[in-house]
């Protein structure tokens, strides 16, 4: 039997990609787009004076330590999911769930811990970027999170296995983007505070 379409050598083929993977890299660039902007404009700001010196809070260096390890566990899961090992899965979709609440915990100590520095929201624009640099990132993780768990419910429901990984890929690669950005937020701001 002939087939129905004939290529015409030479000639490209569509780039195609899952819709909700287009989706989510779309919102990837949004939000890069939205933090690029905000360290644009504290450097800006920083420049004009008036600016607050103050010591980061050491719980900074732990929740970097926390974010790193969680995507290690995640990509743990990841590759368990590639090989049909579901109790891998879900041990480590666990553990990085975890790890993503510790480290929510921790930016709120981190808050605290400014407080205890006077370091307040208003007042300076120093402290006021700080606040608004952990707690939009912090915002998503917690959306990291959840997405956490509705993959993880889904492998409990068996829809996580080799031959269905769209929305744990998504579930990496969104969770990989939010420690990246950590990691760019908290070296921007030990570089420039």
């Amino acid at each position: 039997m002939e087939e129905k379409y004939a290529y015409i050598e030479g000639a490209e083929q569509p780039i195609s990609m899952h819709p909700k993977k287009f989706a989510l890299w779309l919102f990837i660039v949004t939000v890069v787009m939205i933090f690029a902007s905000l360290t644009s404009a504290y450097i800006v700001r920083q420049a004009e004076g008036n600016w607050l010196e103050f010591e980061l809070p050491d719980i900074f260096y732990y929740t970097t330590g926390i974010i790193v390890l969680s995507s290690i566990t995640l990509h743990y899961a990841y590759f368990a999911a590639t090989k049909d090992n579901l109790a891998k899965v879900r041990a480590g979709m666990i553990l990085t769930s975890v790890l993503g609440l510790i480290f929510l915990i921790g930016q709120w100590y981190s808050w605290t811990a400014l407080v205890d520095r006077d370091v307040f929201f208003v007042g300076n624009p120093a402290g006021s970027f700080l606040y608004v640099f952990t707690g939009l990132h912090a915002l998503h993780l917690v959306s990291g999170v959840i997405f956490l768990i509705i993959v993880l419910i889904s492998s409990f429901r068996y829809k996580v296995h080799s031959k269905n990984l769209d929305t744990m890929e998504m579930c990496v690669t969104y969770w990989h983007f939010l420690g990246g950005l950590w990691i760019y937020l908290f070296m921007f701001l030990l570089l420039n505070h």
